[in-house]
């Protein structure tokens, strides 16, 4: 959806009705992963892509048909027939499209107040049902609860939210139905809980929100703020990290205690360039089980008690860099300083993969490469050496 953000925003605020195409569901090998989007307006334009190509003409017909009124669909491709010319992939995977319109000002009103929210980097998940008893395509935007327990109330361009006022008299926090009060509850209060995790995907119900039954299908959409990568050591393979940071979709922080280094100029990509004691910083700010942490300073006096706050965080990631004696030296130091083995055990130190990279922007795809691993669970062994499903099951191990 970030891909398209500006697109489906500007359509919402100048009243053009579009359909949208949803993927979510995947089996096996596909291009996109749940999430992926694609748009068609009245005008017959397209933005985004739910398959890299193989599927969009047939999509893009479903589209208009839907836009003009067929109401929402939700269709599958398989592998294509490549002899008979047919429709699907030709990865040899199967995915599930919701294709659904925005025709109506009260609907784009409604989906812009989510754009809105995810524009600026608030949290907020979707909930769309999919089949089942309730009514296809029927639609349930949920909030996080905040500190007071209230939840927040999604703004409107240039009328901020409310943030402790609810905004339905059904489940605080929440617009829109699913069709009944008690898949509502139920529905909220999951999807609350993917959110804080950041997973995207579907959930089953009965009727009235009861849980381990199979009677509705809702696919359940989250839109969390970007994770945090947090930069130590303004080196110039702080700066080549900072850019790969921002390229994956992180907001940047680049930390060092020296004024002369820690400077704009010198980081341009980073969200924000921080003067400051590496841990002290860090015990300032705020760190989730989403932000990654890379650790480039390899000076004892920043690195130990840097190191030390950083393992009591529960950051997805702590990549160190040094040479392996230096690592050894490191290790001893913390463990005069009190770490445990098993909290050790999480540093990924010399940090990143064997690419053999010399330059500070190899190193920086180096860290890059072992962030995406850690984060999927992959072998780092190239893809033509293994066999069964290019992309791994399931959800990320601990980021995003």
């Amino acid at each position: 959806m970030r891909d398209i953000l500006p697109d489906l925003r500007a359509r919402c605020s100048d009243g053009i009705p579009f359909a949208l195409a949803t993927v979510v569901a995947v089996h096996g090998s596909a291009p996109r992963d749940p999430g992926a989007v694609l748009a068609v307006d009245a005008a017959g334009t397209v933005v985004g892509s739910v398959s890299g190509g193989c599927v969009e003409g047939d999509v893009y017909e479903v589209a208009r048909e839907v836009l003009a009124g067929a109401g929402p669909r939700v269709v599958s491709y398989g592998i294509s027939d490549d002899e008979a010319f047919g429709v699907g992939l030709t990865c040899g995977g199967t995915i599930e499209i919701l294709v659904r319109a925005y025709a109506t000002a009260a609907e784009r009103e409604d989906l812009a107040a989510v754009l809105d929210l995810i524009a600026a980097d608030l949290p907020v998940a979707e909930a769309t049902v999919l089949s089942g008893a309730a009514e296809t395509g029927a639609r349930l935007v949920v909030r996080p609860a905040l500190a007071s327990g209230r939840p927040g109330r999604p703004g409107r361009p240039g009328r901020p939210g409310t943030p402790d006022t609810p905004d339905t008299p059904g489940t605080p926090g929440t617009f829109g139905t699913l069709g009944s009060e008690g898949l509502d509850a139920a529905v909220s209060d999951d999807a609350r809980g993917l959110l804080a995790q950041g997973h995207t995907g579907i959930q089953w119900y009965g009727a009235h929100g009861q849980r381990r039954m199979q009677e509705v299908a809702v696919f359940v959409r989250t839109y969390a703020p970007p994770p945090r990568m947090l930069v130590f050591g303004a080196i110039d393979h702080a700066a080549a990290t900072a850019r790969i940071g921002s390229f994956l979709g992180y907001r940047v922080t680049v930390c060092d205690a020296r004024p002369a280094f820690a400077t704009r100029e010198r980081f341009p990509t980073a969200d924000e360039v921080v003067r400051a004691w590496p841990h002290a910083y860090l015990e300032s700010t705020d760190v989730d089980a989403r932000t990654v942490i890379c650790v480039l300073t390899h000076d004892p006096k920043f690195d130990v008690p840097l190191l030390a706050a950083a393992l009591r965080t529960p950051a997805a990631y702590i990549g160190v860099m040094g040479s392996r004696r230096t690592h050894r030296d490191r290790l001893a130091r913390l463990r005069a300083a009190g770490v445990d083995e098993a909290h050790l055990a999480r540093l990924a130190s010399p940090v990143g993969l064997d690419l053999g990279a010399r330059t500070p922007e190899e190193t920086a795809v180096s860290i890059a490469a072992e962030i995406i691993q850690h984060r999927w669970g992959g072998t780092g062994r190239p893809l033509g050496e293994l066999s069964g499903a290019i992309h791994h099951p399931g959800g990320p191990t601990g980021t995003r």
